[in-house]
């Protein structure tokens, strides 16, 4: 009798085991995803944070235009890039000016767009919505932001970047342009971060030093580099610009020449690494696409979507895919 007693209870705390151990499981599955280990993200002075108060970094890859490389746009992709290079933040590149881009074809944009986000959404990581556009179109821009804001209001994962790369704007008119778009966007969504470019390429953050935008909360201003272009001039302005309390995001950054071709410069994009990890920012490197070119990290047209092999994948390619994978033991030890 007592050895059927202690039997019946040896195999009681047994299933209570399993049971515990099946439900941590899970929450451990969940927290163990950038957007369940960090939450809503908000800005304080120069400083991205958490939903616990804690500094955030996200680290993560851009799409290529959607309008030319529209099959990366897919669940398979952005599943790929979560689970096998531990990015933490994916970029929708969405184009706007070019022939097929938003302004000919807003439907297949629109397309392309909200399979990216529901991926992310269904994988944990974070999402930068990027209105990819070189010259403003108000009108157009304040439509795309009204309508993607209302259907993704309230997702912790969704970052707005409103204006990718102003080319021939100035300050003002960017600023200006900047404030009717988020004006917009807060009409719906009070939290989400939004990203606002800055002029020449995203290269003279000193003017957002000084003369930033007023009169909204979680907005930060992005700067762009290509690192055997842009050197320690570049990461000057942006320390001048941090220092005035400037909260500066990485949206697309590259290791070879501003052109997008020309060997990678291996030991000044580590050079930008060091400076970003000192100074606990935020970067997305370009880009998923298989042009022949130095940075579309996609070897050829004949590689997948995903489940890439290293002979799929570009010099640059491996370069961030092991960089991604590198920070995440870094951050875990």
């Amino acid at each position: 009798m007592i050895g059927y007693l202690f039997r019946r209870l040896r195999m009681l705390l047994f299933s209570v085991f399993i049971t515990c151990s099946a439900d941590a499981a899970t929450l451990a599955d969940t927290a163990a995803t950038a957007v369940g280990k960090h939450g809503r993200l908000r800005v304080q002075g120069a400083t991205l944070l958490d939903q616990h108060g804690k500094p955030a970094v996200l680290r993560g890859v851009s799409l290529g235009w959607h309008n030319w490389w529209p099959r990366f746009y897919n669940s398979e992709t952005i599943k790929w890039l979560a689970a096998d290079w531990k990015a933490t933040v994916v970029r929708a590149a969405i184009g706007v000016g070019p022939q097929g881009s938003y302004l000919d074809n807003p439907d297949f944009a629109l397309e392309c767009l909200y399979q990216v986000v529901d991926a992310a959404l269904a994988e944990g990581v974070y999402v930068i919505i990027d209105w990819h556009s070189h010259e403003i179109h108000t009108p157009q821009a304040k439509d795309f932001f009204g309508k993607v804001a209302t259907k993704y209001k309230g997702y912790p994962n969704v970052i707005y970047e409103i204006y990718n790369e102003p080319v021939d704007d100035s300050w003002a008119e960017v600023k200006a342009y900047a404030a009717e778009v988020i004006s917009v966007i807060r009409s719906i969504d009070e939290q989400a971060v939004i990203l606002v470019g800055c002029p020449h390429w995203d290269q003279d953050i000193h003017l957002v030093a000084d003369d930033p935008i007023e009169g909204y909360d979680n907005i930060m201003y992005t700067v762009h580099f290509y690192a055997a272009t842009h050197k320690q001039a570049l990461r000057d302005r942006a320390d001048y610009a941090i220092a005035k309390g400037i909260p500066v995001f990485i949206s697309e950054c590259a290791g070879m020449e501003a052109t997008g071709n020309g060997p990678v410069d291996h030991e000044e994009w580590q050079r930008w690494v060091k400076w970003m990890q000192k100074n606990s920012l935020s970067w997305v490197a370009w880009s998923i696409a298989d042009k022949d070119e130095t940075c579309s990290m996609i070897k050829d047209t004949d590689a997948p979507v995903a489940s890439w092999k290293k002979e799929h994948l570009k010099d640059w390619g491996q370069t961030i895919r092991a960089e991604l994978r590198d920070e995440l033991i870094r951050t875990t030890l």
